[in-house]
């Protein structure tokens, strides 16, 4: 279960409200708070403080998949409380087929998926802010993550 922290809410248009509403249950632990049979659904996080922080709407089993590239929304980003939770989202990602990657941003380290639908997100744990660098504050780091020694450098398992 991958513990989500922040995000007030996004809505996403998915084939099928009912199948991705199961499959953000199962993957990130949501609660689902109510469907709306044939049209949506609105789900909540474990230990929100929000309505819902996610909703999705049904378009239909023959809508297109997102394309990269494209004017739209590229991804989302969940914040996860640990380094030990990113590994645990890695591990869930993989054991259901949509994990994408990952990347050390420097400040965060980041694992990505994609859902059902191919709409991409991000599994986010922001380094404590008293450990950033110098450059961490000021520039948009891409590098490849190695998170068995991030996990070693910030006390995780």
């Amino acid at each position: 279960m991958i513990p989500v922290q922040r995000l007030n809410h996004a809505v996403l248009y998915v084939r099928d409200a009912e199948r991705s509403a199961n499959w953000y249950h199962e993957v990130f632990g949501m609660e689902i708070i109510t469907e709306i049979p044939g049209f949506g659904a609105f789900l909540r996080s474990a230990g929100s403080d929000n309505h819902h922080d996610l909703g999705l709407f049904s378009v239909g089993p023959d809508a297109p998949s997102p394309e990269s590239g494209r004017v739209g929304l590229y991804h989302l980003a969940w914040q996860v409380g640990t380094i030990d939770d990113l590994v645990t989202a890695r591990e869930d990602l993989q054991r259901v087929g949509a994990y994408t990657g990952e990347s050390d941003h420097g400040a965060t380290k980041s694992i990505y998926g994609k859902d059902p639908d191919g709409n991409e997100f991000e599994i986010m744990w922001m380094v404590p802010r008293g450990q950033w660098t110098a450059d961490d504050a000021d520039t948009a780091t891409i590098a490849h993550l190695d998170l068995a020694a991030e996990v070693a450098k910030h006390g995780g398992r």
